[in-house]
């Protein structure tokens, strides 16, 4: 399998740490042709655009999570603006969005700083990376106003969410939890994804497909992810992987 585009990766987390220039050199000879790194909080940034600035083959996401609502400065939007204009390789703002996953979360923190990013994005016209867990209502609420660019990752919602989240125009993304036996609602929410709209992502050092659920996840892995997808769909492997690189390249204004 070649031509592989990881959409979504974290490689600037600690579980790299211990051979993360050596994974980052052979990947390539792994059949994997492109990455977008993202980032999780502020701190994230200057790293992310060493990698991008020290691997060719490697575009970066700079953004804000939601988990990191209760520590992000008010006044972080002027710093992350300058950090995605500093580079061309910068080519989305994420990953952003609502999790309400775990408890002591503010819903009002999360929507104020989800928000303020798509302003930014808006402002850039620069697509976003949306991450939503245990959050869809409000999600969609918000994604309903403000109709971005860009893509719904880490997918984990209803078949009619993502109906919805297609006919906003937007794309949507799954990872190797696509490969796990309790994966049903994934698997229908997928059959009502058009080719068209679906990319390929590993989420790596997370979710990492069947056969190495539990493990360090890594960008060639997501060869077992598009194994399963393009069984659904009916379709050759690498056609799949193909259309998928190109939904990527497109959405995030890369050529190659």
């Amino acid at each position: 399998m070649n031509n592989i585009f990881d959409s979504h990766s974290h490689y600037t987390e600690s579980a790299f740490d211990c051979d993360r220039e050596e994974l980052l050199n052979n990947l390539p000879f792994k059949g994997v042709e492109k990455i977008v790194t993202v980032s999780a909080c502020m701190e994230d940034c200057p790293k992310i655009l060493e990698l991008t600035s020290k691997f060719d083959y490697i575009y970066g996401a700079l953004g804000v999570h939601p988990e990191a609502a209760d520590y992000t400065p008010e006044d972080f939007l002027p710093r992350l603006e300058k950090y995605i204009l500093s580079s061309e390789k910068i080519k989305a703002l994420g990953e952003i969005g609502l999790d309400y996953h775990y408890d002591g979360y503010s819903a009002e923190k999360q929507k104020k700083l989800f928000i303020s990013q798509l302003e930014l994005a808006k402002k850039l016209d620069i697509p976003v990376i949306v991450h939503s867990r245990d959050a869809s209502n409000d999600t969609m609420e918000i994604l309903r106003e403000y109709k971005p660019k860009g893509v719904v990752h880490c997918f984990s919602g209803s078949a009619e969410t993502a109906k919805e989240i297609i006919a906003l125009g937007m794309y949507i993304s799954f990872t190797g939890v696509i490969t796990f036996k309790n994966a049903k609602k994934a698997l229908r929410a997928l059959e009502k994804v058009p080719t068209d709209r679906l990319m390929l992502e590993t989420d790596c050092p997370y979710m990492a497909p069947v056969p190495f659920r539990g493990t360090r996840c890594s960008s060639d892995m997501i060869a077992y992810s598009a194994q399963t997808i393009a069984s659904v769909k009916n379709m050759d492997v690498q056609t799949l992987v193909d259309a998928a690189t190109e939904n990527t390249k497109r959405l995030f204004g890369i050529e190659f």
